[in-house]
C-alpha cells in the first residue's frame, strides 16, 4: 500500500491509496524528493508541514542539503588575509587605567583610561599597532608620515638628471633622510615603549635624537638656497646649527632627560634649537629685502613652519587640551597627537617652501661673482 500525504494550506490529511491521486493542491509520495514541493518549507507554519520520510519522521533542517559553495579566484588568498588581520588585531591583554600602570609608564596624568599594560613581547607591541588605545593616534600619525616621506624621497631621487640635478638631489636628500629618521624613531618609540622600562628608555632617546635630526635636516636645504652665492655666511650658519644640534642630541641621551618632570625642558630645548634659525632669517631679509624674501624667497612658508612647530611644542608641554578635559581625550585629541600632526604638517610646509626657494635660485642661473658678506 502506498501512503500519500496531501498538504492543503495550514492542514494536512493522510490518505492510504494503491495509486497516487491528484487533487486541487499537489501530491507528495513517500520517497519523493523535496524538490517536488512547489513552495519553500519556511513559507508555511512549521506544524502544518509533515511530509513523510522513512518511518514517517518529520523533515528537519538537517535533511535539507545546503547549496554547494562556489569558490572564486583568490578566495583562498582573501581567507588568508582575513585570518592574518584577525591574528594581528586579537591581543592577549586588556586596556588598563592610568592608576594601574607601573610608575615608568605613567607619563600623562590627564589620560585616565585606555592604556596598554606592560607587554613583555615585541610581537605583542607590534600587534597593538592595530588596536585602539592611548598610543594609537601617536603611532599612526607618524607612521603614515614616515611612509609618505619614504615614497617622496624615492620619487625625488629617481627623477631624470635633466629634471633634477644631482646637487639638488643631495641637498633635498638631507631633508628627506632627517624626516624619515625623525618620524621612524617616533612611531617605533610609541609602539614598543610599553615593552619594558629598559626598552622604553632606549627608544625614547632615539625619539628625542630624531627631533634634533629633523631640525638640522630642515635647516640644511634652506640655508643652502637662501645663501646660494654667499659661501661664508652659509658655512658659518651651517656649522653653528650643527653644533647646536649635536649639543641637543647629547643632552637628549642623558638618563634624566626622558623623565616626565622634564617635559618642559625637552620642549624648551627643541624650541631653542628651532629658534636659532631667527638669526639667518633676519640676515636673509636684510640682504635680499623683505619683499623679495617673502615673494620669491618663500620666507612666509618658513614662518608658517616655525609657527606649527612652536604651537605644537607648546601644546605638548602644557598638555592641552587634556589638562582641561581629564579623561575625555584618552584615545583621540590629546596634546601629543596634535603635536605629531603639526610636526608632519610643518615638514610638508617646509618641503614646499624650500622647493619654491630652490626654483627661484636655479632660475636666475649660476653665481656670477663671489658674494661673501651679503
Amino acid at each position: 500500500m502506498t501512503t500519500r500525504r496531501t498538504v492543503t494550506g495550514s492542514r494536512t490529511e493522510t490518505e492510504s491509496l494503491d495509486k497516487p491521486m491528484e487533487n486541487a493542491n499537489f501530491t507528495f509520495n513517500e520517497g519523493d524528493p523535496i524538490s517536488r514541493l512547489p513552495f519553500l518549507p519556511d513559507q508555511i507554519e512549521p506544524d502544518s508541514f509533515y511530509p513523510l520520510l522513512d518511518g514517517g519522521s518529520q523533515i528537519t533542517e538537517d535533511d535539507i542539503e545546503p547549496p554547494p559553495e562556489i569558490e572564486f579566484p583568490g578566495h583562498a588568498y582573501l581567507e588568508g588575509a582575513e585570518h592574518f588581520v584577525h591574528q594581528m588585531i586579537e591581543a592577549g591583554w586588556k586596556l588598563v587605567s592610568h592608576h594601574a600602570l607601573p610608575k615608568w609608564l605613567k607619563d600623562n596624568d590627564f589620560l585616565l583610561h585606555g592604556h596598554r599594560p606592560q607587554l613583555d613581547s615585541f610581537k605583542e607591541c607590534f600587534k597593538s599597532v592595530f588596536a585602539i588605545h592611548t598610543e594609537t593616534g601617536n603611532i599612526w600619525t607618524h607612521l603614515l608620515g614616515f611612509l609618505t616621506f619614504i615614497v617622496g624621497a624615492i620619487y625625488f631621487v629617481t627623477r631624470p638628471s635633466l629634471e633634477v640635478q644631482w646637487q639638488e638631489k643631495v641637498v633635498f636628500s638631507v631633508f628627506f633622510i632627517a624626516a624619515i629618521v625623525c618620524l621612524g624613531f617616533s612611531w617605533l618609540f610609541h609602539t614598543v615603549y610599553c615593552h619594558s622600562e629598559r626598552v622604553g628608555k632606549f627608544f625614547s632617546k632615539l625619539d628625542y635624537c630624531g627631533i634634533a635630526v629633523m631640525i638640522l635636516g630642515s635647516f640644511v636645504p634652506w640655508l643652502y638656497y637662501s645663501f646660494y652665492c654667499r659661501t661664508t655666511p652659509k658655512m658659518v650658519y651651517m656649522i653653528s646649527i650643527s653644533v647646536l644640534g649635536l649639543a641637543s642630541i647629547i643632552v637628549s641621551l642623558l638618563p634624566k632627560f626622558g623623565e616626565p618632570e622634564y617635559r618642559p625642558l625637552r620642549a624648551g630645548l627643541f624650541l631653542a634649537l628651532g629658534l636659532s634659525g631667527v638669526v639667518p632669517a633676519i640676515h636673509f631679509c636684510i640682504s635680499d629685502g623683505f619683499y623679495m624674501a617673502v615673494t620669491l624667497g618663500a620666507f612666509g612658508w618658513l614662518v608658517l613652519m616655525a609657527l606649527l612647530y612652536i604651537v605644537g611644542a607648546l601644546l605638548y608641554a602644557m598638555r592641552i587640551p587634556e589638562r582641561f578635559f581629564p579623561g575625555k581625550c584618552d584615545i583621540w585629541g590629546q596634546s601629543h597627537q596634535i603635536f605629531h600632526i603639526f610636526v608632519v604638517a610643518a615638514a610638508f610646509v617646509h618641503y614646499h617652501g624650500v622647493s619654491k626657494l630652490a626654483t627661484y635660485r636655479l632660475t636666475i642661473g649660476d653665481c656670477l661673482a663671489p658674494q661673501e658678506l651679503y
